[in-house]
């Protein structure tokens, strides 16, 4: 059976319908919940309020803000160096992940595992309010996970919501994490996107002279129902957060190799696959592995597209 037969592809030009950030950035109730974006945020060429999104000190306002207004999540930092996501796309995986599970908030909590969470813990906190789900967020860096426990320690309402677990293996994603007899619903994984520093490097130039580019010839007023194409918004990155041996596709199959040993005590798992070109490997490696299911849900944020890449062994 050739593996694209039982991919399923959702298809959408604009954010997840119950996204509360499809009709842009309301910058007066930002600046309400979040007086610190008020310094940030000046009128764009063409008169509308906006920030630099090529400055990661204002970008990172603007998601301390956003998290704030929309979600009711305080403290939220990141450390200098480290990855500052983009919340409206980080929030759209979750959403898409609730569609694969075919819940909302359910009486029984979900338990979802986030594959490397990073300092900014961002899908387990976006989860956990979002939908009440009960999430294990774990990661290799333990100043990472040290940052992720503060934001938690100011957000007492998480308090049982996020576990955070240290893996000391960096070879391995599962393994040492889930615990016998444990189970969980779904992971999630925001993967390193290449194969070395330098590569990381060439790629961070490129994203800086675009958001120049984007700057002086186009709007940034972030995501408007006009379906202008709006700028990357990922500043920073240590190490593994950016980079692994292989690049996006050797972590992935690393991950779907190991996946194979704890089908039976994960639901789905799942993993942003940014590289197009590499869903035909990891759809056939999946076939070989003999998933169940597998699928592919495209996801839209302006003009950057990414996808999902789910699969189950239930």
């Amino acid at each position: 059976m050739n593996p694209s037969e039982n991919a399923i592809t959702t298809l959408s030009k604009d954010l997840h319908p119950r996204n509360l950030h499809n009709h842009g950035y309301d910058f007066p109730a930002l600046i309400e919940a979040f007086p610190a974006l008020k310094s940030f945020v000046k009128p764009n060429k063409y008169g509308n309020q906006s920030i630099d999104f090529a400055e990661p000190a204002a970008v990172k306002a603007l998601n301390g803000a956003l998290l704030k207004h929309h979600y009711g999540l305080v403290g939220w930092n990141v450390p200098q160096g480290y990855l500052c996501p983009p919340i409206p796309g980080r929030v759209d995986y979750i959403h898409h992940v609730a569609d694969l599970l075919k819940i909302g908030r359910d009486p029984k909590p979900i338990k979802l595992l986030d594959i490397g969470t990073g300092a900014n813990g961002i899908y387990s906190l976006l989860a956990a309010q979002s939908y009440g789900w009960d999430c294990t967020a774990s990661d290799i860096d333990p100043v990472a996970l040290k940052n992720v426990s503060a934001i938690l320690e100011q957000n007492p309402n998480l308090n049982g919501h996020v576990e955070l677990r240290l893996q000391n293996n960096p070879d391995r994603m599962f393994e040492g994490i889930i615990k016998a007899g444990e189970h969980f619903d779904v992971s999630v994984c925001n993967p390193p996107f290449h194969a070395s520093p330098e590569e990381a490097m060439k790629s961070n130039r490129r994203k800086v002279n675009s958001l120049a580019h984007y700057k002086n010839k186009s709007r940034t007023d972030g995501l408007k129902a006009t379906k202008r194409p709006t700028p990357p918004l990922n500043f920073g990155g240590q190490g593994r957060e950016l980079w692994c041996h292989g690049g996006e596709i050797g972590f992935l199959r690393s991950m779907m190799n190991e996946s194979k040993s704890f089908g039976t005590q994960c639901q789905w798992f799942t993993t942003l696959v940014s590289k197009e070109d590499n869903l035909t490997p990891a759809k056939w490696l999946l076939h070989d592995l003999r998933a169940t299911h597998t699928r592919v849900i495209e996801m839209q944020q302006g003009n950057k597209s990414t996808r999902i890449l789910a699969w189950t062994f239930a």
